[in-house]
């Protein structure tokens, strides 16, 4: 097994530990449930968003994301993502410079062959940034992140 197969599934492990891709909700002092399935593409959105800002937050050099970018994206958007931060000097998953606080995925609908999302980051202040994340149905890959509102990059 290579290291970058081994970082993939040590980050699918902690993601699971960590119990991402739904929602967790509770009353006070009852305790938290969280769900999600591999072959929900909402669930793996979040898994993404969730593992990736993890990823950014914890490491210096870049290598866990780098990793989990692969897995997830599909090769021509990792491209087209490294070419829009050539341009922006920022970082092309989260649409900018900094980390978020927190995030939130929402299904938006399939859209024939793809299930799209809304990711909303939100930033010190309470500040949020809303992105429209689009994965294939089949190959579950990401191949669209841009922000609400703002059209195809």
């Amino acid at each position: 097994m290579s290291s970058k197969t081994r970082t993939v599934l040590a980050a699918g492990v902690l993601a699971a530990a960590l119990g991402l891709g739904a929602t967790a909700q509770a009353s006070a002092g009852a305790p938290r449930s969280v769900s999600g399935k591999p072959s929900d593409d909402i669930t793996r959105i979040a898994d993404f968003y969730g593992t990736y800002i993890d990823a950014v937050l914890d490491e210096d050099s870049g290598n866990l994301g780098k990793a989990l970018r692969s897995h997830y994206l599909t090769p021509a958007f990792q491209k087209e993502l490294a070419a829009w931060e050539d341009r922006a000097h920022a970082d092309g998953v989260l649409r900018a410079q900094n980390v978020p606080l927190a995030w939130k995925v929402t299904d938006a609908g399939t859209v024939r062959n793809h299930t799209e999302a809304v990711v909303t980051l939100t930033w010190s202040r309470g500040s949020t940034t809303k992105l429209v994340v689009d994965m294939t149905r089949d190959s579950h890959r990401i191949f669209h992140i841009g922000e609400k509102g703002a059209g195809r990059n």
